[in-house]
């Protein structure tokens, strides 16, 4: 539902009771708006976010693979 600021700041318990109820509530002021949501649905959307070795172990398995480094002399390179 949508609420003009001075509605809801009127009938905040409603926005708020609403919010927990039917889910996220809007409420404008001019041309800004902003939305009402529950602290449980609030985790659920910004939830913990796995760091980059966390990302890595999710990944594909690096077993198996040759990570050895390629012993061959370089190309000779004119400058």
């Amino acid at each position: 539902m949508t609420w003009k600021l001075a509605e809801a700041k009127n009938r905040l318990t409603e926005v708020v009771n609403l919010a927990l109820t039917e889910g996220p509530q809007t409420i404008t002021r001019r041309s800004d708006t902003v939305v009402v949501i529950s602290a449980a649905r609030y985790a659920e959307l910004t939830g913990r976010k796995p760091d980059f070795k966390d990302f890595l172990f999710q990944g594909e398995s690096f077993e198996g693979l040759d990570l050895t480094r390629d012993q061959s002399p370089m190309r000779d390179v004119e400058l």
